[in-house]
């Protein structure tokens, strides 16, 4: 029953006949309720109602002869809450970067000064290549590796002088290369507004990742005929004291600059999670990497077209390894600290993401982002998109890296594409090697090419 039918007498016209009460809580006409039983003309005023010793008020009281001027009032209330409604449908799906996030977007221009921790094995790739495109399409700063080198400094602290062309009161706009992180010194490459930010991996998965690529590399997984056997006796492979050892164990964990042999206290996990959370505004999660984009967008104010990427050092399905329950307990274990702060920023992405935007917003904006991926890959790459092994891309510049036992997968463009266009789709493609090479001679002109010597292989 509706609460006013509860607050007062039923109600009466002048002639005493029984008025059936509209429900709508407005003064629309009755014969938008459901429970009306025949078509009245409510007044804009409340009319008194005589019944019994009392007098009671009512908006939906009828005043005969008033059709014709309350009904066009009533036409004109309703055309202004249709629109009131389509305009706020509209604000909602398509007003995203003018709003505070507090409610919905955030306002102002783009963040431009930004530090990415780019973890191992976790997707990073394909979030350097958005930072990179980024980049040059911008025309900010990268900090890039100095001289010949790749990386800036890993697995050794990150220091400094390990950025080409660093000179005292420098700062750079981005910084997303490979490094172990050291606050202090990466405070000396980037601005005090800099937006901090990293990925993390279930590390179940970032070891098996990490044991396939790094095999011929770590001396760990050199020693160990699989998987399964290393981690069914680890020490026996694992030398702590073996800086390239660094892939083994709570390799993420290590990338944050923490040690990875350290003792699982709880009061010291705690810390280092805290400290994280302290300096790292967000955590993406490779597993939710499309909901991790989007608020990545969200917090960046960035536009869609610069978070949309495609795979990048991608594996074939017959370099990954099918890991049976024992092995994935085994793993969680040796791995326990990575395990930790995966869990932590696991749930801290969820919480952040329902807080911002709600289950609704966020599957439309996934989708959002998910479509204009599909656009791109039907616009820029052959045969559907399809990755390819990198004996099968035609084009040199585009090969990927290869590295231990993985069969790492790129892609081919599709012919006659006009410059413009070939542009767009080369950097979408363009492996980290070639693409960190190129921003280098772009930024660095007078300085020798990187270089990459399997191009010339």
């Amino acid at each position: 029953m509706h609460l006013a039918t509860l607050a007062q007498p039923s109600l009466k016209h002048s002639d005493n006949a029984e008025l059936v009460e509209c429900r709508c809580g407005v003064c629309f006409p009755c014969s938008l309720c459901l429970t009306c039983t025949e078509t009245l003309w409510p007044t804009w005023h409340p009319q008194p109602i005589i019944e019994g010793p009392r007098t009671t008020w009512h908006p939906h009281a009828i005043i005969e002869g008033t059709r014709p001027t309350w009904y066009f009032r009533v036409i004109i209330l309703l055309l202004l809450a249709l629109t009131l409604l389509v305009l706020a449908r509209f604000h909602l799906t398509d007003s995203e970067l003018v709003t505070p996030l507090s409610g919905g977007q955030a306002k102002g221009p783009p963040v431009t000064n930004i530090m990415f921790l780019k973890t191992h094995k976790t997707a990073s790739s394909t979030v350097l290549n958005i930072l990179y495109r980024f980049a040059e399409t911008h025309n900010l700063s990268v900090a890039l590796p100095a001289g010949l080198h790749v990386h800036l400094g890993y697995p050794r602290l990150f220091l400094a002088r390990y950025v080409e062309g660093m000179e005292p009161q420098q700062h750079f706009n981005i910084m997303c290369n490979h490094l172990r992180f050291n606050l202090p010194e990466v405070q000396k490459v980037m601005p005090n507004t800099t937006f901090y930010f990293s990925i993390l991996r279930n590390p179940v998965f970032q070891l098996e990742s990490s044991f396939i690529y790094y095999k011929t590399y770590a001396p760990a997984f050199l020693r160990a005929p699989s998987l399964d056997a290393f981690l069914a006796s680890p020490r026996t492979f694992y030398d702590s004291s073996l800086l390239n050892n660094v892939y083994a164990k709570n390799n993420m964990w290590f990338d944050f600059g923490f040690d990875p042999n350290a003792p699982r206290t709880e009061g010291y996990v705690r810390a280092r999670i805290a400290e994280v959370e302290r300096r790292f505004q967000l955590v993406l999660i490779a597993e939710h990497l499309d909901e991790s984009l989007v608020l990545l967008r969200r917090r960046l104010r960035w536009a869609l077209d610069d978070v949309v990427a495609f795979r990048i050092n991608s594996r074939s399905a017959r370099s990954v390894t099918r890991l049976e329950p024992k092995t994935r307990e085994r793993a969680r274990s040796w791995c326990a600290l990575d395990w930790r702060l995966y869990e932590h920023f696991n749930r801290t992405l969820w919480r952040q993401l329902h807080a911002e935007l709600g289950p609704r917003r966020l599957r439309e904006e996934v989708e959002r982002l998910r479509a204009r991926r599909r656009e791109l890959a039907t616009l820029c790459l052959q045969d559907g998109g399809a990755p390819k092994n990198h004996t099968q891309i035609r084009d040199p510049r585009l090969r990927p890296y290869q590295s231990g036992r993985a069969d790492i997968l790129g892609y081919n463009l599709r012919p006659g594409l006009d410059n413009q266009t070939l542009r767009l789709c080369e950097r979408l493609v363009m492996p980290e090697l070639q693409y960190m090479a190129r921003l280098y001679a772009l930024q660095f002109p007078e300085k020798p090419r990187k270089n990459i010597p399997f191009l010339e292989a």
